[in-house]
């Protein structure tokens, strides 16, 4: 796991010098070793920082160049499948004489025999990476299928750049920075930045399983080709549906998950260093580690190592499940139990840490494990991912029912319904169901039903399956509050065409949430400690099987990841797992209204709202009070205000 940066075509008086910089602007993720590549006469310069995991000797130093010379490298991730790909290179008599065992260097060696493309269709793994083709004077940029990995590139000075993260762009002489408040409008919308949007104009993230390769020509028109594909989530969805797999019982189909699991995980908790895993004690987590201790007594290793966080609040706290399942699975197991002051210790980093607008706020939580998990190993695996491929959000059950009952009524209908929902007050709402409440006996929940009453007014609106679970999962409607942007169609162009609501939200989140929100918390905070972090449920091969299986061993009777779920069980008993979903959650709701509340007013300020002139600033100052009162809880929408303030000011 390293980080790399670079660029092409840009006129530079110190361009050396801005190498550097550019290193040292990521370091955190390759805290072990730098090296520069550069080549006055073609403009380009490579820049990389190394984290070593596999070969910690000087033959893994990048950039590296081929044994043929043709070409330079920088490249971040693990080839999990690398020990192959050399075998059969040197079947082929195609291998060249191995200076050391790292996976970048097979990886080069197979570009060098087979070309980038076939070389990244046989890699098993995470990447991102830079090749410069010193042949043909070409740029190409690649990342992982599924976008674990990250890597942003654009026009800067008048030529090409790339990095793992923004700050290395933003040291580059000429840098402009200007938001983008297109990305803005869906950043509010989502609370994450949606690829292949950037909050930087003129900036995008290379999308997942894709490459792009520039010339000098495109430089110097400025006209970027558009990425190519070389493995498709959606088309591997698409072929999993038409080819659904058959198994004659439940046994040999866990049977089958499990030998895919164990296979994947051997191959990732392969590494020079110490390893362990995050574990929350939920169904993922669980799976993952229980397998990895399953793998470890079976190779005579010691104890996995695990990691969990906990909290004071029992609503929150799911570090005793994690400490159960740890005790039953015998893990050599660390946990830390996180107050409001240790959020706050973090909170001012955050913005350097994600460096980019980010408002998932499992984010601190994720900070603080991975700091903890640094003290111990230099890789942890983490169980992300179950929920897209094996069906667990609730969400997908609830969106495929809502819409069936929405389909069946006329859309002019249900909108003049909701102009009546929404034509009595909120707090008028509320009062209503404090006088029904204690005549009901249906044991409903507490909360504001006015809010809830509102929001659904608004799914009513929706024209097809995309719209209703884009407002179901939206926080800021993009007109509510962004001045001056221009959504436009948002994500809806990116709306997955399979025959069934249930699957197209599981392909959108992998494409969109997975690896933009999800994907990018693990990422920045680990890397931010130089802790590098594998997440074998998403091994290609494995979301190509996961898609294989009929919707029936995903969900059954209720119950989501039910294949997942029945591995599981063999490991783990079902008592230590059965509870309802909690997800890495922080009790931010009372964290603002007490120790987080003077640092939360200073950004949301009146002034200074309308000083920046990025948003409207009477529904946030509304939305503020309401939850200050405690008549409201918009912990969420605030956080997202809270998150892209306190990263303006870092700028």
């Amino acid at each position: 796991m390293c980080g790399i940066a670079g660029f092409f075509g840009i006129g530079l008086s110190a361009p050396d010098a801005v190498l550097q910089a550019m290193g040292d602007a990521i370091r955190s993720r390759g805290p072990d070793d730098s090296g520069i590549f550069r080549s006055a006469e073609d403009g380009i310069g490579l820049v990389h920082r190394r984290l070593s995991i596999v070969d910690l000797s000087p033959a893994g130093h990048q950039p590296m160049q081929s044994s043929c010379r043709r070409y330079v490298i920088v490249f971040n991730g693990e080839i999990y499948n690398h020990p192959a790909l050399r075998e059969q290179l040197e079947r082929a008599g195609q291998a060249p004489v191995w200076r050391g065992h790292s996976d970048t260097e097979t990886l080069l060696a197979a570009i060098a025999a087979w070309g980038l493309r076939k070389a990244l269709e046989s890699a098993v793994g995470m990447f991102a990476l830079a090749l410069w083709d010193q042949e043909k004077r070409e740029l190409s940029l690649a990342r992982d299928r599924l976008g674990e990995k990250p890597l942003y590139y654009g026009r800067v000075a008048g030529g090409l750049a790339f990095a793992s993260e923004l700050k290395a762009l933003r040291v580059i002489p000429g840098f402009v920075g200007e938001v983008n408040r297109q990305a803005l409008a869906l950043y509010m919308r989502h609370n994450y930045v949606p690829g292949p949007y950037c909050i930087y104009a003129g900036i995008d993230k290379l999308i997942p399983g894709s490459l792009v390769t520039f010339n000098r020509q495109h430089i110097a028109s400025g006209n970027f080709p558009e990425p190519e594909r070389f493995w498709s989530a959606a088309a591997a969805a698409k072929n999993g549906l038409v080819e659904p797999l058959q198994f004659s019982s439940a046994d040999e189909a866990a049977d089958a998950l499990e030998q895919k699991l164990r296979a994947t995980l051997r191959g990732q908790m392969m590494a020079d260093v110490p390893l362990g895993a995050f574990l929350s004690g939920g169904v993922d987590s669980s799976t993952i580690v229980a397998l990895m201790q399953a793998e470890a007594r079976a190779g005579g290793a010691p104890p996995v190592k695990t990691f969990t966080i906990g909290f004071g609040e029992d609503a929150f706290d799911e570090a005793r499940y994690a400490q159960a399942v740890a005790r039953h699975l015998g893990t050599e197991h660390s946990e830390l139990y996180v107050t409001s002051h240790d959020a706050l210790a973090v909170i001012p980093e955050l913005p350097a840490i994600y460096d980019e607008p980010f408002a998932d706020s499992s984010q601190l939580p994720t900070c603080l494990v991975s700091r903890m998990a640094r003290q111990q190993v230099t890789v942890a695996l983490s169980g992300d991912g179950g929920d897209e491929l094996f069906g667990g959000y609730d969400r997908y059950r609830m969106a495929q029912r809502l819409w069936a009952k929405l389909a069946a009524v006329p859309l002019p209908l249900r909108k003049a319904l909701a102009g009546m929902l929404r034509s009595v007050p909120v707090n008028a709402w509320d009062a209503l169901y404090g006088v029904a409440q204690p005549l009901l006996s249906v044991g409903m929940r507490s909360g504001f039903p006015g809010d809830k009453i509102h929001k659904g007014a608004g799914l009513l609106h929706s024209a097809n399956p995309a719209e209703l679970y884009l407002n179901l999962i939206s926080h800021w409607q993009p007109d509510q509050v962004v001045l001056g942007n221009d959504p436009g169609t948002g994500l809806l162009q990116q709306w997955p065409d399979l025959p069934e609501l249930f699957e197209q939200m599981m392909l959108f989140d992998s494409c969109s949430y997975l690896p933009d929100d999800i994907l990018v918390k693990v990422d920045r905070a680990a890397m931010n400690v130089g802790l590098e972090t594998r997440v074998p449920l998403l091994d290609h091969r494995l979301f190509e099987f996961a898609w294989k299986l009929p919707r029936q061993m995903k969900v059954r009777d209720g119950e989501a990841k039910w294949l997942l779920r029945r591995v599981l069980y063999r490991h783990v008993p079902r008592e230590l797992i059965e509870r309802p979903k909690m997800g890495f959650a922080v009790p931010l709701e009372q964290w603002l209204r007490g120790s987080l509340r003077d640092w939360a007013e200073a950004l949301l300020d009146r002034s200074r709202l309308s000083r920046d002139g990025y948003f409207d600033p009477e529904p946030i100052r509304r939305k503020w009070a309401e939850h200050l009162s405690g008549r409201r809880n918009w912990r969420f929408l605030l956080w997202d205000v809270l998150m892209f303030n306190a990263w303006l000011d870092q700028q």
